[in-house]
């Protein structure tokens, strides 16, 4: 089972891709633990930092709780908040 993750600009700075896949998720909680684990034990708080101020969007709905399950062929998105005027 994959799952597409596309991260923010932030994200992608630190990881050096803007989407992967990640195999054997089945909750969002899931996939931000492989996710973590592509930035390694030495960027752990930098990932928990970005993470922090990013909202999570499965199918481009965006989630409340990390126990929402994710399926084969779901994309799940971070959404870094944006404001303007």
């Amino acid at each position: 089972m994959s799952v597409t993750v596309e991260v923010t600009y932030d994200m992608s700075k630190a990881l050096g891709v803007r989407r992967l896949a990640v195999d054997g998720a089945r909750t969002v909680e899931d996939v931000l633990r492989l996710t973590r684990e592509r930035f390694g034990p030495e960027r752990a708080d930098e990932f928990a930092k970005l993470t922090r101020v990013a909202a999570v969007v499965v199918n481009g709905t965006v989630v409340k709780g990390l126990k929402t399950a994710v399926a084969d062929g779901d994309t799940v998105s971070f959404l870094k908040p944006a404001a303007g005027g």
